[in-house]
């Protein structure tokens, strides 16, 4: 039942965009009254036919006041310059999934560090020697993860719905990053194609824009969140770097790309803040599909405590999602499988779910252009679809949980921000 109510929540949010052009604060405010009584009229038990009805007259409705929907807004200039600038060249997905050991006659080499994959290789050896080849461990700490998740199911523990608040500072742009501050539940950032940077706050109530950052003259296109949350750095389409003081917005300094190219990404070095730090080796490159550019990676020493594998998630315009093991300390990476979503031309990215290792199972979080927020379980064999959130009005580029998985945020490409909440038991 409650999916009819977000597919009624995703119509009135497409149309949002014509009520009132003028004044973005009352569509904030109209989307958040209609997540807060469609989800009273949830809770009321009305027949499913009933509420299917609804769904479809009011979709009509909308239809016969504002006219058919146009497309759904871009980053197009954003993900054209992605294309650009994407050095890595992918080949075809198939033959990996069909023969892994083809990837090691199709492997190229690439910079990455041979060291973090030391331990855990051995323990990987280890753990395979006593299993086939894609089944999980049983092991005493995961009957203690599933005691302390209350033995509850994946689709329990990430049933997120409800809309907590909706940003909009920067409409008409697109978001292509959110991030919750580092061990923090109500402090985010998110940076936007308009060329600045929002600090916000949920809490205390009303949710607000603490101070918004400027100084880039061109798109923002990544940001991260330092150790201690006391500085960020960002990248920007206008060949720079800056990085700035989080308690006053200050810019403490701003370096140049020497070739003048375009930034598309950035991180610290988590011990010491750093910004590059530490000597690289060359390992593997994987060719998987040819032109397509890597729009997000995100790297895990484990998936589950069921599976201790150190993992990469990738999300690369090929209408999938794709989960890669790390098989040994030279980098080499094996397809472990991949997920249907909507991407052939925006930076979409992904996310592991945070405290997935304190659950039964392993769930990842993806953006999609179908402008929904997708949740698939790794473990499961068949049916991986754990969840998918509807509001957005467009294409959805990131998404990030707080350090408690209570709150999630997700941005799209028409500058919108949903932080939803998950759902009390």
């Amino acid at each position: 039942m409650a999916a009819v109510w977000q597919q009624v929540l995703a119509v009135d949010a497409r149309y949002n965009a014509y009520r009132t052009p003028t004044f973005p604060q009352f569509r904030t405010q109209y989307i958040r009254r209609r997540s807060q009584l469609l989800r009273e009229n949830a809770k009321a038990g009305h027949p499913p036919a009933l509420r299917r009805q609804y769904l479809r007259l009011r979709g009509q409705l909308l239809g016969q006041r504002y006219g058919p929907l146009s497309e759904p807004g871009s980053a197009r200039a954003y993900s054209n310059s992605i294309v650009r600038s994407s050095r890595t060249t992918l080949d075809r997905m198939e033959d990996f999934e069909d023969d892994p050991r083809a990837l090691g006659a199709r492997g190229h080499r690439r910079s990455v560090s041979r060291g973090s994959y030391q331990l855990q290789a051995q323990m990987n050896r280890a753990v395979y020697e006593d299993r086939p080849p894609g089944s999980v461990v049983p092991t005493s700490a995961a009957e203690a993860s599933r005691a302390m998740a209350g033995d509850t199911s994946l689709s329990e523990n990430y049933a997120f719905a409800g809309m907590y608040h909706v940003f909009d500072q920067h409409v008409d742009e697109a978001v292509p990053r959110v991030r919750f501050a580092n061990d923090d539940r109500h402090r985010l950032a998110c940076c936007s194609l308009d060329g600045s940077i929002s600090l916000c706050q949920l809490v205390p109530a009303p949710p607000t824009v603490l101070r918004v950052l400027r100084g880039h003259t061109r798109g923002v296109s990544d940001f991260a969140w330092s150790l201690s949350n006391d500085i960020l750095v960002s990248t920007s389409l206008d060949a720079t770097m800056r990085i700035w003081a989080s308690e006053d917005g200050r810019c403490i300094r701003e370096i140049p790309d020497p070739d003048g190219a375009e930034l598309l990404c950035c991180t610290f070095q988590p011990v010491n803040n750093n910004l590059t730090v530490g000597k690289l080796t060359k390992a593997k490159r994987l060719v998987v599909h040819e032109g397509s550019p890597v729009t997000s990676i995100s790297a895990r020493s484990w998936v589950s405590r069921e599976a201790r594998d150190p993992s990469l998630l990738i999300n690369a315009c090929l209408n999938k999602l794709l989960l890669y093991r790390v098989v040994d300390n030279e980098g080499t990476l094996q397809l472990k499988r991949s997920f249907p979503i909507e991407q052939s031309s925006h930076p979409v990215r992904s996310i592991f779910c945070p405290l997935m290792s304190f659950r039964q199972g392993a769930c990842v979080v993806t953006g999609s252009e179908d402008m929904c927020v997708h949740f698939f379980d790794v473990e499961r064999a068949a049916k991986a679809a754990v969840n998918k959130l509807q509001g957005h009005s467009a294409p959805v580029l990131d998404v990030s949980f707080n350090c408690d998985e209570s709150l999630l945020a997700s941005s799209d490409a028409s500058g919108m921000v949903i932080v939803w909440r998950r759902e009390q038991k």
